[in-house]
């Protein structure tokens, strides 16, 4: 046990780091009275106590965290947290842990799928500990733990390496790991201001508009309405979500630099911000006229509204849904549930393979057919102006290999358990991009209350390996990695 001593050292501090988020709901539970105080207060007194006598217990370790530490300490967080976070929803709502366990770990990977129905009357301080889990694991709960760790005597490059979204983790953007990590949260809580001043002016209560800010900076697709975006059916509401979902699925390492730098010059470096937005934006044309010319609205304005609105938020995979886009022709759709695959960029709170993969990936294909035609040519992989490093490209082609080994391998075993196809299927790309809805019995219009324990179960792993990017997660589930 002392082999993982620092581990579980820093682990207590970091529960002990998220207990003090159940302040917020218990606060307004207080506030307004909607009969969930106790369920804080419990839920805050549990999880302190477990997260101080395991520091306690290992207060007296002082060694650095290795890289294999890194990886373990990623895992746990992600698997511990949102059981800590299941007391309220367990205690207030009598949910079963399965329930709770899929709905808290949906908004901590801001995949945006619930089990949960009657959601406009649920007590506001469970609406807000929903959407406020979205938030907080928007940027990752490892960088804000590596901007406070260092404070008190742990180091976290290696847990910032292990929890980073993207192919290219070593690009630094301050000198210090820690600093990095408070940059990023000072942009995305500067951004987040904004995106809820913006909700309010267009026509939304403060509350809503706090969390549903939330989940659009989180890309986490959870609302306090069981029509999530049709309650409002408001184009001003729908229009500040777009850009704001566009912001979160873009890379804030560029967000970053462009905030310090009072210019937007980073995002025309990006290699990949042109292509999220032109995708998104040849993909909004088409599928509009699509739906238009298939007879669903009556006019191209009218389905160039809910098309954007709709395509924007399963493309960064927020999971809103404004009307129930599955009634639409199956291409568009499907093609929504595609881009959500690979749209949002490396870096961004979004899910699937990241653009930078994709562009990787496509490159590394142009080249293969090159060198067919041309044996003797000398060609190089380059993205962003730069030639990219053959471990990149080797992880990267991994990483496609094992994404389409999981996706598979996932459906079927849904398939197994009786689910149809379609819903099957769409359930695993949801999950495994986090994005949230499905079609067929898990679409816009229900939820994954459906699906038995099991299934429930597959579905909670599923967003567990997408949000961990796949290799974290299973570099420690191989047995070499808890040899000595």
């Amino acid at each position: 046990m002392n082999r993982y001593a620092p581990v579980l050292r820093a682990l207590g501090m970091v529960i002990m780091l998220f207990g003090m988020t159940v302040l917020s709901p218990l606060i307004l539970s207080h506030m307004v009275e909607d009969g969930a105080r106790t369920a804080y207060d419990e839920a805050f007194a549990l999880t302190m106590l477990c997260g101080l006598l395991l520091w306690a217990r290992y207060r007296k370790v002082r060694r650095e965290l290795t890289v294999r530490d890194g990886f373990l300490m990623v895992v746990l967080i992600w698997t511990l947290l949102p059981a800590f976070a299941t007391l309220p929803l367990m205690l207030q709502l009598g949910m079963s842990f399965t329930d709770a366990y899929f709905e808290t770990m949906s908004g901590l990977t801001t995949t945006g799928a619930t089990v949960l129905s009657g959601i406009d009357t649920l007590p506001m301080s469970i609406n807000l500990w929903r959407h406020q889990l979205v938030w907080v694991g928007g940027m990752g709960l490892v960088v804000l733990a590596i901007a406070i760790l260092p404070l008190l005597g742990i180091g976290g490059r290696q847990m910032f390496q292990a929890e980073t979204p993207g192919p290219m983790k070593d690009a630094k953007l301050t000198p210090r790991i820690s600093q990095t990590a408070k940059g990023l949260y000072v942009v995305y809580l500067g951004v987040t201001v904004l995106c809820i001043l913006a909700y309010w002016l267009a026509g939304m209560n403060w509350f809503d508009a706090v969390c549903h800010t939330f989940s659009t900076m989180g890309l986490g697709g959870f609302s306090t309405h069981d029509a999530s975006f049709g309650h409002f059916d408001s184009p001003a509401i729908e229009l500040v979500a777009i850009v704001f979902m566009l912001v979160a699925g873009m890379n804030f390492g560029t967000l970053f630099l462009a905030a310090t730098g009072r210019s937007l010059k980073p995002y025309l470096r990006d290699p990949e911000a042109g292509w999220f937005l032109s995708v998104i934006g040849v993909s909004i044309l088409v599928v509009a006229i699509y739906i238009w010319k298939g007879g669903v609205y009556a006019d191209l304005s009218t389905s160039l509204r809910h098309t954007a609105f709709n395509l924007v938020s399963i493309a960064t995979t927020t999971g809103f849904a404004s009307v129930d886009y599955a009634q639409w022709p199956i291409f568009a759709p499907l093609w929504m549930l595609f881009l959500c695959s690979f749209a949002t960029s490396a870096g961004s709170t979004g899910g699937g393979i990241k653009m930078a993969r994709a562009l990787l990936l496509y490159r590394q294909v142009h080249r293969e057919i090159v060198r067919a035609m041309h044996p003797n040519a000398a060609y190089s992989v380059r993205i962003g102006g730069q030639v990219a490093p053959q471990n990149i490209l080797f992880a990267v082609l991994a990483f496609g290999f094992m994404y389409m080994v999981s996706l598979v391998s996932l459906t079927l075993i849904m398939t197994f358990t009786g689910l149809d196809v379609i819903t099957a299927f769409t359930a695993i790309v949801a999950c495994l991009n986090n994005t949230g809805p499905g079609l067929g019995a898990v679409g816009p219009s229900t939820t994954y209350a459906v699906l038995d324990d099991f299934q429930t179960w597959v579905c909670i792993f599923a967003m567990l390996l997408g949000r961990l990017e796949i290799f974290t997660l299973l570099v420690v589930l191989t047995p070499s990695f808890w040899r000595p």
